[in-house]
């Protein structure tokens, strides 16, 4: 089941290519009257100067799998702070309509991204490394897994913003055809 929504340019234009605090980006996502872009998303991000005072509130790691912690959510956009331990990973999932970005606050974030096919499943695409500062993301339909790698020895913290916000999402297998759907909670879940 995938959701379609339409994109508008729905970004103040007084944002643009000014530092964001904390509040500042959820000032912008909770004034949205549409969905922003990828694009838009990006944007906001690569602007956000958060500090670790402002992200307080919102850390907090947990052994066994990464801790997702939601800063604010309206009907266009959501943002997530996520809290990695080395080792942690997601599962290979898609975002099934949403499309989103990802800030690396802190530590070393891996990506890996695959293609899926009918018949043959999942296949390996590419894998890359994203360090501080760094904006990555994923656009509908892209297919990835994001972790804290074993061998970093340090903590990984994420700010992640999803438009529309994350449902029901995909998770793959290597080398298998078969597609299982997965729904965040509010406290546990996929990036």
């Amino acid at each position: 089941m995938t959701t379609y929504l339409e994109t508008i340019d729905s970004r103040p234009d007084k944002i643009k290519n000014q530092p964001l605090s904390l509040s500042s980006l959820v000032q912008t996502l909770e004034s949205l009257t549409g969905l922003p872009s990828l694009d838009q998303i990006y944007d906001w991000l690569e602007a956000a100067e958060i500090s670790t005072a402002e992200l307080q509130p919102y850390l907090g790691f947990k052994e066994g799998n990464y801790w997702r912690h939601r800063v604010c959510r309206n009907e266009f956009v959501e943002l997530l702070v996520l809290c990695w331990r080395p080792g942690q990973r997601t599962p290979i999932h898609d975002h099934n309509g949403s499309h989103g970005g990802v800030k690396i606050q802190s530590g070393m974030l891996w990506e890996t991204t695959f293609s899926y096919h009918a018949l043959a499943g999942l296949q390996y695409q590419s894998a890359c490394e994203h360090g501080p500062g760094s904006v990555t993301g994923s656009d509908v339909p892209d297919i990835h897994q994001l972790g804290n790698p074993d061998v970093s020895e340090q903590d990984l913290v994420t700010i992640h913003v999803y438009a529309p916000p994350l449902g029901v999402l995909h998770t793959y297998k290597p080398g298998s055809a078969t597609i299982d759907v997965y729904t965040p909670d509010d406290i546990e879940s996929l990036n």
